[in-house]
């Protein structure tokens, strides 16, 4: 459970949150670091950084199914906090959404405005509560804690020398106090951390031991937490192969897999975080903008590929090369130079009206003068 949860907060909290205004149908402006909007999404409070608040709201909706932030600061100086969802309860008469929320602390109890708090829920059926997903995987859940309790006990009560003895039917009988005896002895000896566990016992009367060990592969321990690692990852819809199942991973499959993860698992999700910005922190920023502003998860860097995928790419979408000089060496970490800011351009191509347009074949110098003729193969034909 803590595998997948803290892959999934862990994915989306290393997301940048970009701001937007909305400029119509096809253009869009980024929001400088000094709207407000974009200063809460990038420092979200004095005491948080936007990767915590992020983590810490993955890890609440998917345990909880629910998370809150609570609003401080003004319109001027946005902020928001996370508080523990188990910290909250909803109230009031209200059916469609809470009306007021009560906050317990360690000093008492305060109610907030359903104003003052960020409300992210999931789905709770006959109310607005959502369920958490650990009920759908209670009795999975309680099944391989008690196997895995059990397995624990056997492995660990079990003596080194695994097994039991035989005395044969004809020996002489023992008394109590020589049977009891003998078990001390080898409980001593050889079980638990005896000083010979593990060693070769010497056995008397002839008794035999029977060896009646079982091995982790015996009790499955394996194929049992395997079995409860894809449970968990179906439910959140995470790909086997993120969170450590390769019985099936190769190369190809993995890279797609990745890609699917952004777009069919944690796509819902930075969805549902963006419109919910929208709905309940921005209208407190920047009230006359509300149709205007939005805030959008930075998945490229995610879903582009790699350097050679995108550089041949964008070289065919543009037609010709695409960065300069000093852009390449700053890639590199190296200093510019004088004439590196300047995009090349190659001699055999050219752009929609051009009027100058650089002949197929012509290098761009001025033509060499025609050579100069002396006559001198002029008297030679004559000679002859």
């Amino acid at each position: 459970m803590r595998t997948t949860v803290s892959f999934l907060a862990r994915n989306i909290a290393q997301l940048g949150i970009h701001a937007f205004r909305r400029k119509g149908d096809t253009d869009r402006e980024r929001l400088d670091r000094d709207h407000p909007l974009s200063r809460v999404m990038l420092q979200p409070s004095e005491v948080v950084t936007r990767y915590r608040l992020m983590d810490a709201l993955v890890h609440d909706l998917a345990i909880f199914d629910r998370a809150y932030w609570l609003k401080i600061g003004s319109a001027a100086q946005p902020a928001v906090v996370r508080i523990p969802p188990t910290l909250v309860t909803p109230k009031g008469d209200n059916w469609i959404s809470p009306a007021v929320f009560e906050v317990k602390g360690a000093k008492g109890k305060r109610e907030f405005p359903a104003d003052r708090l960020v409300y992210f829920r999931g789905y709770g059926g006959v109310d607005d509560f959502g369920t958490s997903p650990l009920e759908a995987l209670r009795q999975i859940l309680a099944e391989e804690n008690a196997g895995s309790k059990a397995r624990t006990e056997v492995l660990r009560n079990g003596a080194r020398v695994s097994g039991y003895l035989e005395r044969p039917a004809d020996a002489k009988p023992w008394s109590a106090e020589a049977r009891g005896r003998f078990k001390r002895g080898w409980q001593a000896q050889y079980a638990g951390d005896g000083p010979q566990a593990g060693g070769t016992p010497i056995l008397e009367d002839g008794m035999k031991f029977t060896a009646a060990a079982q091995s982790a592969k015996d009790l499955q321990y394996l194929e049992v937490r395997k079995l409860t690692r894809e449970e968990v990852a179906s439910v959140y819809h995470v790909p086997p192969p993120m969170v450590g199942i390769l019985d099936k991973a190769t190369f190809s499959n993995i890279t797609e897999q990745h890609k699917m993860l952004y777009q069919d698992t944690l796509g819902p999700w930075l969805q549902m975080f963006a419109e919910e910005i929208s709905l309940q922190l921005i209208p407190d920023i920047a009230p006359g903008e509300v149709d205007e502003l939005y805030v959008e998860f930075n998945l490229r860097e995610k879903l582009s590929g790699s350097f050679e995928e995108r550089a041949a790419q964008m070289q065919t979408s543009v037609g010709g090369p695409w960065m300069t000089i000093n852009e390449a060496r700053a890639l590199d970490n190296r200093p510019p130079i004088d004439g590196g800011d300047e995009l090349i351009k190659p001699l055999n191509l050219t752009q929609n009206g051009d009027k100058e347009p650089i002949p197929a074949g012509d290098d761009g110098k001025e033509p060499s003068p025609p050579p100069v003729d002396d006559g001198a193969d002029d008297d030679q034909e004559d000679v002859a």
